[in-house]
């Protein structure tokens, strides 16, 4: 390639902006093409540090006591590229944590803090996260220094606690074990629309009734962390603002008193920032050029920093002494009467009407200049609506109060995704078991496991009861916060045993007759029903011709219901789940695309998504006994034959207008098989189909049954951390 004719460079076949581009790729040609992207977040190839490093092990050489040493240093030593407000970095860093946790929803477990992601696309350039490429940097020099003994996830939230402890707070506790990803989460779905801070009617069927919010959103706008904090749509109102937050937190996992305490306690140190024209500042960190070193957001009005920073467009402090944690918030709110008034950068914000001027937060550079604090729409809920008004004036007179159900509070937020207590490392993590972390007792390790399965194995429950059940029970693990899994069966509780995916009568009928089993060996329902499910899978597994044992390790428990936050478990109720074949209703997104949806939660590839469907099909474990998909002469034996029959041209498929869709012999026109769109997308896609070809080949018999057991251990395993 010759570079010195200038003139030629637009013919380089490699100049055409190929890699890096951001118009149209080869694949949008077609765009309703089945994309497997989501299931290549399991791909461990993007990680630096090899598929051998273990992030547990490396944590065990952490110097803790050093490193919370040197944050708590790090909060006063102002740096002069971008030096601290008040010559203390804790707002910021308080900031950067809550934006990192605060991204957590409930309905799918995805977002939060737990793995670094607020370092990539698209969280590092939301507009809600100005300045905080800015609080990374400024973390850098710690992250060099103790290099991987502990991650940027952990780092990130270690900052924003140690922030509130040297400001004067007793935090409740903190545990490493976040472990980072090293890649952008790019299909994750934030939303629909197409540009930033897009109104929020665009996301409610109702913006008047915030629960009409789409699913599994929680943020009111596309690059929000949660709430507009100038007003529904920017427009201020607390009244209709607190229908939002309530909503929004709740997706959150939190409840009207976590509310308030976050609300107040994130607002009780630090300030906004806007003191300029939000318009001219320069692009985010992921559009910005190269010089910008990946920071955003260059600010060329005067300095660009300390009291001129521009980020949210609000401008101003909540509290009279914001370096400090104290009851300032609840004082400023109450003893004052607010108006509405506009930032330097034209925002909508709230300000005393009369303030003595030693109630005024001083200049974060200059301190004997002071300034007017703030309040935002959502601060005002907390003055404005009855139930927020009541708890927030609880917490006014009674500082212990609120500061110990801030410290709670906080701790949940940013540990709401880390999921058990086996992923918990450090000398500061609670000893008290908190519901929301989804208690289970140890299980017993020791016992005779082939005897139990030999007492299984005689009761005359059918394959598909035994591999159904066990599936059942596992199949609510996410990886995403990595809640639920056949641990602790809380299969057998509310709400999950009255789920609909289910099957609640067979369910009750198949733990009527595995639970005498678990009480005659003293071992966990939960060890029982998964042990059921490799019964099953070795009694097909022979019927198939084959002998092989699948892998089980003992020791699970079993959760009490007083165990189980029965409101939190209901927002996971499967609406769908394609290795049964199975759907609730119809719903806008494909029956194929919430396939990939729950198998990219469940941990799994596309490839282990394959082989556990075509064996999940040929055992007959679809939900209510359905044929669709059911491609064998031979069910209930763990043969190949789903991939032979697909993959077989003597067929030819034709729709039946209802989303079921008949195989025919193109000789005869008989009807062989019935099929739904999540069956043939295996053989229609072409990434899919080639993994479908490999397991329909003559000499992919053995290997079929080999992966099928791989992956079916993964999945009962999936939410075992005791024994990883």
């Amino acid at each position: 390639m010759d570079h010195n004719n200038g003139g030629d460079m637009g013919k380089c076949p490699f100049m055409q902006g190929a890699i890096t581009t951001t118009e149209k790729t080869v694949t949008d040609w077609w765009p309703n093409t089945l994309n497997l992207d989501i299931l290549h977040q399991q791909d461990t190839k993007t990680n630096p540090l090899g598929a051998d490093f273990d992030y547990q092990e490396e944590l065990k050489k952490l110097d803790v006591d050093a490193l919370k040493k040197d944050v708590h240093d790090f909060m006063t030593d102002s740096q002069d590229w971008w030096p601290a407000d008040w010559g203390h970095y804790g707002g910021l860093m308080i900031r950067m944590a809550w934006h990192a946790a605060g991204s957590y929803r409930l309905a799918d477990g995805r977002g939060g803090g737990g793995t670094g992601n607020q370092r990539f696309a698209p969280l590092n350039s939301w507009p809600d996260n100005a300045s905080l490429d800015k609080a990374r940097r400024l973390l850098w020099p710690i992250k060099k220094k103790y290099g991987n003994t502990v991650s940027w996830a952990d780092l990130i939230i270690l900052a924003g606690t140690i922030a509130y402890e040297s400001m004067g707070l007793k935090t409740y506790g903190f545990a490493f074990g976040r472990q980072d990803i090293w890649h952008p989460e790019k299909d994750v779905y934030w939303g629909a629309e197409k540009e930033w801070l897009a109104p929020s009617d665009e996301r409610y069927s109702d913006v008047d009734h915030p629960d009409t919010m789409e699913n599994p959103l929680a943020a009111v706008q596309m690059g929000l962390i949660y709430v507009n904090p100038e007003g529904v749509n920017g427009k201020p109102d607390p009244l209709k603002t607190a229908l939002q937050v309530r909503e929004t937190f709740k997706r959150m996992a939190m409840n009207d008193e976590e509310t308030v305490a976050l609300t107040a306690g994130g607002h009780t140190v630090g300030k906004t920032h806007g003191n300029g024209d939000a318009s001219i500042l320069g692009p985010d960190p992921e559009s910005a050029d190269v010089e910008e070193q990946g920071l955003g957001w260059s600010n060329p009005t005067k300095s660009g920093k300390g009291r001129y920073t521009v980020t949210s467009g609000l401008e101003g402090a909540w509290t009279t002494n914001p370096t400090k944690w104290d009851n300032g918030f609840f004082e400023m709110l109450f003893n004052h009467d607010w108006e509405l008034r506009k930032s330097p950068a034209g925002a909508h914000q709230w300000e005393p009407i009369n303030i003595k001027e030693e109630d005024m937060p001083v200049d974060v550079e200059d301190m004997t200049t002071k300034h007017n604090p703030m309040m935002t729409d959502a601060d005002m809920a907390m003055k404005m609506d009855p139930i927020y008004k009541e708890i927030s004036l609880r917490f006014k007179n009674d500082f212990d109060a609120f500061s110990d159900a801030f410290a709670r509070a906080w701790f949940k937020l940013t540990h709401r995704d880390m999921g058990p207590k086996d992923r918990w490392f450090g000398p500061d993590v609670p000893q008290e078991e908190l519901i929301w972390q989804d208690p289970i007792p140890k299980g017993n390790y020791d016992y005779n496991v082939e005897a139990v399965k030999a007492k299984i194995a005689a009761t005359g429950l059918s394959i598909s009861e035994l591999v159904s059940t066990a599936w059942d029970s596992a199949r609510t693990f996410r990886g995403s916060d990595f809640r639920g899994g056949a641990n602790g069966a809380r299969i057998r509780l509310e709400p999950q045993k009255n789920w609909a995916g289910n099957e609640p009568a067979q369910l009750q009928n198949v733990l009527s007759v595995l639970e005498p089993i678990a009480a005659e060996f003293g071992i966990s329902i939960a060890d029982t029903i998964v042990l059921a499910g490799n019964v099953g899978v070795e009694k097909a597994i022979r019927k198939a011709g084959m002998v092989v044992d699948v892998p089980f390790a003992p020791g699970r428990g079993d959760a009490s219901q007083e165990m189980t936050d029965v409101e939190s478990f209901e927002s996971m109720e499967p609406l769908a789940d394609g290795y049964r074949n199975w759907q609730k209703k119809e719903y806008v997104v494909s029956p194929e695309e919430m396939l990939l949806d729950k198998t990219q939660l469940l941990g799994l590839t596309a490839a282990e998504m394959t082989v556990l469907v075509g064996g999940m099909r040929v055992m007959g474990t679809n939900y209510g006994g359905t044929k669709h998909g059911v491609f064998t002469e031979n069910e209930g034996a763990l043969t190949n034959d789903f991939f032979v029959n697909l993959t077989d041209m003597i067929f030819e498929w034709k729709s039946l207008n209802n989303g079921i869709y008949e195989i025919k012999n193109r000789k005869t026109g008989e009807v062989k098989f019935t099929a739904t769109r999540v069956d043939l997308v295996f053989g229609s896609n072409s990434i899919l189909r080639a993994y479908a070809e490999v397991y329909a080949q003559d000499d992919s018999k053995e290997r079929f049954v080999k992966d099928f057991v791989s992956a079916w251990t993964k999945v009962m395993n999936a939410d075992r951390f005791d024994i990883k």
